[in-house]
């Protein structure tokens, strides 16, 4: 198993606020994504199949219900503290400010519009 993690979803209540907060801290376009059952609103991160790493998307799902979940989703940046600083303009907060994880590189630890922490990861 090179890479066990192949999908990830951030369970949210206000879809467009989400989206609204993703798109402005990664400065990324989501997409819509079809999905097979109609109570599901999946709005995709750009991915790329044939590359390393994991696809996933924004999900708005009847109970399922966002904020204080136990696993945390690193977004990779060139720099973390750049998209640390659009967080708090985006709606969100931060909960630890860019540091050092040695050799690793960087992370900050952020909370979206939803509740949700995730995380920004950047070698620099």
């Amino acid at each position: 198993m090179a890479n066990p993690v192949v999908w990830f979803e951030i369970y949210v209540a206000d879809m467009a606020r989400a989206k609204r907060f993703y798109e402005t801290v990664l400065e990324q376009t989501l997409e819509r994504l079809d999905s097979p059952f109609p109570e599901f609103e999946l709005w995709t991160f750009p991915m790329d199949q044939q590359s390393v790493g994991a696809g996933g998307a924004l999900v708005k799902m009847e109970g399922m219900a966002p904020g204080g979940n136990s696993t945390l989703v690193y977004f990779d940046c060139e720099d973390c503290a750049v998209e640390a600083a659009r967080v708090v303009e985006a709606g969100g907060r931060i909960q630890q400010e860019k540091c050092s994880i040695g050799e690793y590189g960087h992370i900050a630890l952020v909370i979206d519009t939803e509740g949700n922490m995730i995380g920004l990861h950047s070698m620099h």
